[in-house]
């Protein structure tokens, strides 16, 4: 899978989620922090769909590391941080 089609993967999921549809899901947009648009329960059904994504191309997508809900390091910051880990994870594991 090549970059752009995992961050479309991460957005698209991203975006199922979003109660407000005319929300453009972007690489600045906040998943975590008081500008965040989804709650912890959307954010915890973001990570599982997203478990689910990675199983189907064959690797585990892990969301529970210590630096995940670490607002300053987090892969939760924003979506393109988000997308940049899943791709990372899934090329690393492979």
């Amino acid at each position: 899978m090549n970059p752009n089609t995992a961050k479309t993967e991460v957005f698209t999921a991203i975006s199922a989620l979003l109660e407000d549809k005319s929300i453009v899901v972007a690489e600045d947009l906040p998943l975590i922090g008081s500008d965040s648009v989804l709650d912890s329960m959307n954010l915890v059904e973001l990570c599982l769909a997203l478990e689910d994504k990675a199983a189907e191309l064959g690797f585990e997508f892990d969301w529970t590391s210590d630096a995940a809900m670490s607002k300053s390091r987090s892969m939760f910051r924003t979506a393109g941080a988000l997308a940049a880990e899943f791709l990372s994870q899934m090329e690393s594991k492979k």
